[in-house]
């Protein structure tokens, strides 16, 4: 039996030419995108991929044209949020994974969208002894091929939907280095601000442009008469970012309306931007459009 010592070149496998096409198709659909954003926080819970959405319902409502990649593949949410079901099949042509058409013509790429059910996991091997490293070269890989597969088209923005952990920039920056700036998300709680804060960090000493800090569940907002009344308890966001020397971009209070469909099974943003919650989704969008001026 011969070893891989034996083997002349690559054994045949054009590995090398393999890699260098997967480049060049990533880099032909991400030269349509004009900006791509990256929000995140560091910890899970936070509201990020609602947020994420309504503002992407909030740039559409501008006029400009948007796609969201969700890059939490553990925990894919974007999908189910933006109206596609498992039933929605994937068009597959020969140029690539046309991305799922979601409400108000967003564009979306999400893990959930590849799964045969809306409880199957996500199972990267079944072998539960595998590496850490193992499991997360097939994650960064997975991710590679979501964005270089899918036909995306002329896009204003691609918002993308980061997975919990700081770290996870790390892949995203290697796929897409031209990435206009990432968008901080944290609810008040200390612990949530402790997270979040090592977050920013990294991005900053990652050269990564930091848009500004966001602060959702910042209060509770009575969907009958638009009070506002405290939610968490915690130090004053406002104070962090200022500490850590970013902008502070937003104060969302959280809306029980944010998580139902609405009427029209739209997002939230599209039926109520005179809500609280509504305005200061829009003030963070703007917050954005101004920094890439």
């Amino acid at each position: 039996m011969k070893t891989y010592e034996d083997l002349a070149g690559d054994g045949g496998s054009n590995i090398v030419e393999q890699v260098q096409n997967l480049g060049v198709k990533l880099r032909s659909r991400l030269d349509k995108i004009k900006y791509k954003i990256c929000l995140m926080s560091g910890k899970g819970g936070v509201g990020k991929s609602s947020v994420t959405a309504n503002i992407a319902a909030c740039l559409v409502d501008k006029g400009y044209t948007v796609g969201i990649l969700d890059a939490d593949l553990n925990g894919p949410s974007i999908a189910h949020l933006l109206g596609i079901s498992p039933d929605d099949k994937l068009v597959i042509d020969e140029s690539g994974i046309q991305p799922g058409n979601g409400v108000h013509g967003i564009r979306i790429m999400s893990m959930d969208m590849l799964l045969s059910s809306p409880d199957q996991p996500v199972m990267w091997t079944e072998n539960a002894e595998a590496s850490a490293v193992w499991v997360s070269t097939m994650e960064s890989t997975a991710l590679r091929e979501l964005v270089a597969d899918t036909c995306w088209g002329e896009l204003d923005f691609l918002l993308i939907d980061m997975p919990p952990g700081s770290d996870r920039i790390d892949n995203i920056r290697g796929l897409i280095p031209e990435l206009s700036g990432v968008v901080e998300i944290t609810i008040p709680s200390p612990l949530s601000q402790h997270i979040v804060s090592k977050s920013i960090t990294k991005n900053s000493k990652m050269g990564v442009p930091v848009i500004g800090l966001v602060e959702n569940m910042a209060s509770y907002v009575c969907p009958h008469c638009d009070k506002e009344g405290e939610l968490f308890e915690g130090d004053d966001v406002e104070t962090l970012s200022t500490r850590k020397g970013i902008p502070f971009i937003g104060k969302i209070p959280f809306d029980t309306r944010v998580s139902r469909k609405t009427d029209s099974g739209g997002l939230f943003y599209m039926e109520h931007q005179e809500s609280p919650t509504g305005k200061a989704i829009c003030t963070v969008a703007d917050a954005i459009l101004n920094f890439i001026k």
